[in-house]
């Protein structure tokens, strides 16, 4: 196991509640290559509000998201953590914190993040709970630890009294983590169908501003990818119904 994380319980060596208390915040830099993503999106996303002609609410509306999404993400980089003790495991997010006690989780999973960017990272951790959802556990993968998978592999170990049960897998369970796989797989593929229309959107709209006076900068940019996600989310989503009805 290595990397940065803070362990301690009611002991001065750590180990008074069998070394399970443990901390994962940020603590090493965001990659270059994120950062700069992130604000050449940000600088594209503001020049298109700021050129565009169309409705004063809908300017606002997006301006106001943005700025959100920011305070949002520059929140979460500070409070953003996973606390684990003996009652179970507290995920602590930009304003919320949700906890997960020992008998209401079923696993967790260091998983390998299918193609990462140069940037992005490479191992994620995730909890299930027994109902076979799934919740990211924030600053546990490879930009704060070395070893993702051996931090698992030690924090389930030393987590199995805690439990009161053994890790095994159970079928009921598992049916609902496909179950809920299927429909999550169903949003992702919508957002990326969303993304390609504004990609496509964004082309069309450069040329229209070279070539008109008054482009439809709001229907290019918003409606247009809001109404392929929508589209997309309900045809994904019917069909991943069926599929589990059918399994």
């Amino acid at each position: 196991m290595g990397g940065d994380v803070d362990g301690g319980g009611s002991g001065s060596d750590g180990r008074g509640d069998g070394g399970i208390e443990r901390e994962y915040r940020k603590r090493r830099k965001l990659p270059r290559g994120l950062l700069v993503y992130l604000g050449c999106m940000t600088v594209f996303c503001a020049s298109q509000i700021s050129r565009s002609t169309g409705l004063g609410w809908a300017k606002a509306a997006l301006l106001a998201a943005l700025v959100t999404a920011l305070a949002r993400w520059m929140v979460y980089t500070r409070r953003g953590r996973t606390l684990v003790d003996a009652h179970g495991v507290a995920v602590r997010g930009a304003l919320l914190e949700r906890r997960r006690a020992w008998h209401d989780i079923y696993d967790i999973r260091a998983q390998p993040v299918p193609k990462p960017p140069s940037y992005g990272r490479n191992w994620l951790v995730y909890l299930y709970d027994t109902e076979g959802r799934r919740f990211l556990l924030p600053h546990v993968d490879d930009w704060q630890l070395d070893d993702p998978p051996a931090e698992v592999d030690e924090l389930r170990a030393v987590a199995a009294r805690h439990r009161g049960t053994a890790w095994e897998p159970h079928p009921a369970i598992e049916a609902r983590i496909l179950r809920w796989t299927g429909h999550r797989k169903a949003w992702e593929r919508a957002v990326v169908g969303a993304l390609v229309a504004v990609l496509c959107t964004s082309l069309l709209l450069v040329v229209l501003v070279i070539t008109t006076d008054d482009p439809p900068s709001f229907l290019l940019f918003l409606w247009i990818p809001l109404a392929v996600f929508a589209l997309l989310a309900a045809f994904l989503h019917w069909r991943c119904a069926r599929a589990v009805a059918h399994a």
